[in-house]
C-alpha cells in the first residue's frame, strides 16, 4: 500500500494530520518505541483481552490461513506509564501453529509488547502495512480514549512477516485528537426535549417558563483551533455560513486576537424541536472561547449568542443537562420582557433561573419519531404566532402548572412512570403547548395517538415540532415499530431510542 497516497486521503477526510500522527501510520518499526521516544515516558501494556479462537475469513486471508484455523487474539492498550492515558488501542491475531513453544508462552503472558518478545527471540522480521484509515469510535473506544463516541480515529493494519509469511495481524487505532502538534477544543453537546413553556399569559408580572429533559443523543460534535483566518467544514454551506457568523460575531466580543477553524464531527438537524439552534451557537461560542483562553460561563455564552431569552432549557441542557424547570422572566413596562417573542428574537435578554434540576431515571428510554413534514416553526414564522397566539387562557396556565406541579414532578422524584407518562399526555392540551399542536399537519398529532396505543407511559410533541416523542421502560421495540409502521403510511420518517443525559456538554482540550 502506497502509505503517502493513504495520508492524502485521511487528511481530505478528517484534516492536517501533524508528524507524529504520520509516522505513527506509515512506521515498519517498534510502535512501543517510538510512543516512548515522543512521550519521554516507559510505556506500558495493559491486556484487556486474550483467548485462543478460530480465524475468521477476514484474519485468515491477511494471514494465509485456512479459516477456522486456531489464532491467538490479544487485545491491548499502550499507556503513558506516568500520565496513565491510553496511547493506542490494538488488536492482533497469531496462527498458534507458526509459534514455537517459547515464543508462544512469552505471547500468553500479559503486558509483554510484541516488538519485544520479536526481540527477545532474535526474530528477523519486518511490518507491512497492509491499510490505513479513519473510523468513528464507538462508545466502548470512546470510554477506553476518554473521547466521546463518534470522534474520528485513525487506525492502520499490517503485518508482520517472518521468513517470508505471515506471522501476526495487527489493527491499532488512537484518536485524531490525540498527538497533534496545535491546541484543539472539542466540544460534545447534548440535545433536548422541549416539554412545554408554562406561562404565555403573562398577568403574574412573569412570562414564559419551560420544562424539558436532556437526551444523550443526538447531538453536536465539533473541533476547533485558532487560525489565522476563519474557516469551517465538515457541513452543508448553510451551515458553514450558520456557524461563521456565530464565530465572527464571538471573536469580535471577546477581542481575539486570530480567527479559528471548526470542524463540524456530528449534527443536529435544524428545526426538527431538538433545541440545533442553542446547542449549536453555544458550541461554537465554547469553542471560541476555549481557543482563546476566556473563562466564560455558559450564562455569558448565551447573552453573547442572544439564546435563552425565552426558554433556558436549552441553556441549561448545555450547562448541566437532566430534567430541567426554569422560572422564565420578568414581565411588563419597564421589565426584562414586555413583548411575547421566542428566544432568536429576544436579544439582550438573560437566560432564565432554573428553579429545578433533577437527575431523569437512568432505566426510562425516550424514543424519537421525526416525520418527513416540513420543519417546525423558525425564525419570521416563529415570532408571528407568539404574536398571534398570545396570551394564551389564564385557566390553561393555572392547570398546566398544576399539572407539573403534582403530577409530573413527583412522577420523576418518585420515579412514577405511570404518573409521569399521564402528565406528558396531559399537558399537550395546555397553554401555549395546545398551539404549537394545533398549527401541525395531522400526521404529527397521529403519531402520538399511534405511539400512546403501543404502550408508551406518555408521548408528545418537542417543542414546535415536528419531533415527537414516547417515554417508557427499557422495552421501546414495540412502540418503535408502531411509529415505524404509521410513519411508513404517511410519507415516512426516522426514529431513534436514546436515554437522558443527566450531565450537560463535555468540552477537552487537546
Amino acid at each position: 500500500m502506497d502509505i503517502t497516497k493513504q495520508i492524502r486521503k485521511i487528511e481530505a477526510e478528517v484534516g492536517r494530520l501533524s508528524p507524529v500522527q504520520k509516522i505513527l501510520l506509515g512506521t515498519d518499526g517498534s510502535v512501543t518505541q517510538l510512543l516512548a521516544a515522543v512521550t519521554g515516558s516507559e510505556i506500558a501494556i495493559k491486556t484487556r483481552m486474550q483467548e485462543i479462537v478460530p480465524a475468521d475469513p477476514v484474519c485468515a486471508e491477511h494471514l494465509g490461513i485456512p479459516v477456522g484455523e486456531p489464532v491467538n487474539y490479544r487485545v491491548v492498550e499502550l499507556k503513558d506509564s506516568v500520565s496513565g492515558q491510553v496511547l493506542i488501542f490494538a488488536i492482533s491475531h497469531t496462527p498458534l501453529s507458526r509459534l514455537s513453544p517459547d515464543f508462544r508462552d512469552d505471547l500468553m503472558k500479559a503486558d509483554i509488547p510484541i516488538g519485544r518478545i520479536i526481540q527477545r527471540h532474535r526474530i528477523e522480521a519486518r511490518r507491512e502495512i497492509v491499510d490505513a484509515r479513519v473510523s468513528r469510535a464507538t462508545d466502548d473506544v470512546g470510554r477506553i480514549f476518554a473521547i466521546s463516541a463518534h470522534e474520528p480515529l485513525l487506525s492502520r493494519q499490517y503485518q508482520i512477516i517472518h521468513g517470508g509469511t505471515p506471522l501476526i495481524f495487527i489493527e491499532e487505532q488512537f484518536p485524531y485528537n490525540r498527538f497533534l502538534d496545535e491546541r484543539r477544543v472539542i466540544v460534545n453537546t447534548p440535545s433536548r426535549i422541549h416539554m412545554t413553556l408554562i406561562d404565555m399569559h403573562g398577568g403574574s408580572g412573569r412570562v414564559d417558563g419551560g420544562v424539558g429533559i436532556t437526551l444523550d443523543e443526538p447531538g453536536i460534535l465539533l473541533e476547533a483551533c485558532q487560525s489565522p483566518v476563519l474557516a469551517v467544514t465538515g457541513c452543508d454551506l448553510a451551515m458553514q455560513d450558520r456557524i461563521g457568523s456565530i464565530a465572527r460575531h464571538v471573536l469580535s466580543r471577546i477581542h481575539a486576537g486570530a480567527s479559528i477553524a471548526i470542524t463540524v464531527r456530528k449534527q443536529l438537524p435544524a428545526h426538527f424541536g431538538l433545541g440545533s439552534g442553542t446547542q449549536l451557537a453555544l458550541a461554537v461560542a465554547r469553542a471560541c472561547a476555549e481557543c482563546y483562553g476566556r473563562p466564560l460561563t455558559v450564562h455569558d455564552l448565551a447573552l453573547l449568542v442572544s439564546r435563552g431569552g425565552t426558554s433556558g432549557i436549552g441553556t441549561a441542557a448545555f450547562e448541566q443537562g437532566g430534567f430541567i424547570i426554569d422560572g422564565g422572566h420578568r414581565f411588563g413596562t419597564g421589565c426584562e420582557k414586555s413583548e411575547f417573542r421566542p428566544s432568536r428574537a429576544s436579544r439582550g435578554v438573560r437566560p432564565p433561573p432554573v428553579i429545578l434540576r433533577h437527575e431523569f431515571p437512568a432505566d426510562w428510554r425516550i424514543l424519537l419519531a421525526m416525520p418527513n413534514v416540513p420543519c417546525g416553526a423558525n425564525g419570521g414564522q416563529e415570532t408571528d404566532i407568539f404574536r398571534q397566539h398570545c396570551p394564551v387562557p389564564l385557566g390553561e396556565v393555572q392547570a398546566l402548572c398544576h399539572e407539573i406541579l403534582v403530577r409530573m414532578l413527583p412522577g420523576i422524584v418518585e420515579r412514577d412512570l405511570d404518573l409521569f407518562g399521564s402528565s406528558v399526555n396531559a399537558i399537550q392540551s395546555l397553554g401555549f403547548k395546545r398551539v404549537e399542536l394545533s398549527l401541525q399537519p395531522p400526521v404529527v398529532a397521529g403519531l402520538i395517538d399511534v405511539m400512546r396505543i403501543a404502550g408508551a407511559a406518555g408521548a408528545g410533541m418537542s417543542s414546535f415540532g415536528p419531533t415527537v416523542y414516547a417515554v417508557g421502560d427499557s422495552d421501546m421495540g414495540e412502540i418503535e415499530q408502531a411509529a415505524q409502521s404509521f410513519m411508513q403510511e404517511h410519507g415516512g420518517g426516522t426514529t431513534l431510542i436514546v436515554s437522558a443525559r443527566n450531565s450537560g456538554a463535555s468540552v477537552r482540550v487537546a
